[in-house]
């Protein structure tokens, strides 16, 4: 998919992963999610150590999204997930950018720096959102969410990451 890596130290050592290292750990499930994961990654990382590389067990995650995909896409670059350093937490959620948009907040932190993400307008689809949402989803709209979740992996994945998630 991408060519660009993170990149993370672990005992002082680099540690390099692709967009598709993330898929392979993640699996099918939830493309979009990896997607944002490694953007919002792409995004944080520079900025949590003043354009060094941080170590990876030292970065912590707050967000309000939910899904597999970033949570996993975190948890491979950082071991958050692993060692208590990744947390889900509803209140951070910004419900006045509506049902789309309120949950794409995400907060990195590394030894005393804090980088507050969030996701830009027109990144996430209301249908997206609301297709996922729905329990009694027909065989056509199921098919039509998976498109959708490639569709947003791939329209991620062609923007520079300061276009996708801005600093708030």
């Amino acid at each position: 998919m991408s060519t660009t890596t993170l990149t993370v130290l672990e005992n002082g050592k680099p540690l390099l992963f692709s967009f598709d290292d993330l898929m392979s750990y993640h699996g099918f499930g939830f493309p979009g999610g990896v997607a944002h994961g490694f953007k919002v990654m792409q995004r944080a990382l520079p900025l949590l150590a003043d354009g060094e590389v941080p170590e990876r067990r030292e970065i912590a995650i707050r967000t309000a999204f939910k899904g597999p995909g970033a949570r996993d896409a975190f948890e491979m670059v950082t071991r958050s997930l692993t060692e208590g350093r990744y947390k889900v937490d509803a209140d951070l959620a910004q419900p006045e950018r509506g049902t789309t948009l309120q949950a794409y907040v995400f907060i990195l932190s590394y030894r005393g720096t804090e980088i507050r993400l969030r996701i830009r307008d027109g990144i996430v689809r209301d249908e997206f959102i609301a297709l996922g949402r729905r329990p009694d989803r027909t065989p056509e709209e199921d098919e039509r969410h998976e498109w959708l979740k490639l569709d947003m992996r791939d329209r991620l994945l062609a923007l520079p990451a300061d276009q996708a998630y801005d600093l708030f």
